[in-house]
C-alpha cells in the first residue's frame, strides 16, 4: 500500500511541476530543499514528511487531499 501512495504523490508533484513549467531546481529552491529530494519524491524513492507535503501543497495552492490523491472515500 505504501508504495502506491509514494507513486501517487510523486506523480502528482511531477505533474504539477510540469504544468507550471518548473524544473526540479526551481521547485527545490522555492521549497528550500535539494533538487535530489524533489527527484526522490517524484520517483517514489522517498515519501515527503507532513511538513514538506504542506509546503508543496501551499506552493501549488492545492489541498493536501489533492496532492496525495485522497478522494475521501474509504
Amino acid at each position: 500500500m505504501r508504495r502506491n501512495i509514494e507513486n501517487i504523490i510523486g506523480e502528482n508533484i511531477r505533474n504539477l511541476r510540469m504544468q507550471n513549467e518548473l524544473k526540479q531546481d526551481a521547485l527545490a529552491d522555492s521549497l528550500h530543499i535539494r533538487r535530489q529530494t524533489i527527484s526522490a519524491y517524484e520517483r517514489g524513492v522517498t515519501l515527503p514528511d507532513i511538513y514538506s507535503l504542506m509546503d508543496i501543497a501551499d506552493y501549488f495552492d492545492i489541498t493536501l487531499d489533492e496532492l496525495t490523491g485522497r478522494t475521501g472515500k474509504k
